[in-house]
């Protein structure tokens, strides 16, 4: 199993201890925690959407779903909506369309992370495939991805 070059080879030279995992292929968060018996806010899902003209990676529980209100005020835009699939496809040009995983510095796009997940000891996300995920420690990918942490997701 080979999951993202692009995300193996920055985990691998950042020397972080993860785990790859194969599961059935699935489109939705809750699926996907579902197929891989873990919990809905264990699992992180990346949600795009445009924040003034840009696009924003937001990443939340896949039990929650974003307050785009709260997620505006966060982020000190004044239009916010979700993005459309091709305004924000070219920019993952590697991955799967909605299996982007939770690293939006690897693609220049800036990544907000909702509070709720850094009470997470272990987070399992997209790994740039339907049927591929990645398990690592919540505070190593903190630490490599340096989000924004704010309050924006309501269960």
């Amino acid at each position: 199993m080979a999951i993202l070059k692009r995300l193996e080879e920055f985990l691998d030279r950042n020397h972080v201890t993860y785990k790859a995992v194969i599961h059935p292929e699935a489109y939705t968060a809750q699926e996907i925690a579902a197929s891989m018996h873990v919990k809905g806010r264990e699992l992180v899902k990346s949600v795009m959407v445009k924040a003034d003209g840009k696009i924003v990676m937001a990443v939340l529980p896949a039990s929650h779903r974003v307050d785009f209100e709260r997620l505006k005020k966060a982020l000190g835009e004044n239009d916010i909506r979700l993005a459309t699939e091709e305004e924000f496809a070219r920019l993952f040009p590697d991955c799967e369309p909605g299996a982007e995983p939770p690293f939006g510095n690897l693609y220049n796009v800036e990544t907000i992370v909702d509070k709720s997940l850094a009470g997470e000891e272990d987070i399992y996300f997209n790994a740039g495939t339907h049927y591929e995920a990645v398990e690592m420690e919540y505070s190593k990918y903190e630490e490599l991805v340096r989000p924004k942490v704010a309050e924006f997701a309501v269960h």
